[in-house]
């Protein structure tokens, strides 16, 4: 059991835990220097999230304006462009 025990946190469970306990405080500090909070971690996260969500539907949002702007101008310019050709009869195909 032990074997498996350890296996698992990679060293003894002593040596891990002391480990985790300086690497936190070593964090914790370095957080400390930033001004930084948990809380203040998880609200900046979740609101780069919500911009980059909100950046990705307003693009969708934009370009589905510029299609219906282009297609306004693109769409008869074409259709003309194929009577024109009918009244052509140009053979070379």
């Amino acid at each position: 059991m032990s074997g498996r025990v350890e296996r698992f946190l990679g060293g003894s469970p002593i040596r891990v835990g002391i480990n985790l306990v300086l690497m936190s405080i070593a964090v914790g500090l370095l957080l400390s220097w930033f001004d930084l909070s948990p809380r203040r971690l998880i609200d900046g996260t979740i609101d780069a999230v919500m911009r980059i969500i909100d950046t990705v539907f307003g693009s969708i949002d934009n370009v589905i304006q510029y299609f219906l702007l282009g297609a306004a101008i693109v769409v008869p310019i074409f259709l003309i462009s194929r009577v024109l050709k009918v009244g052509r009869r140009d053979d070379r195909y």
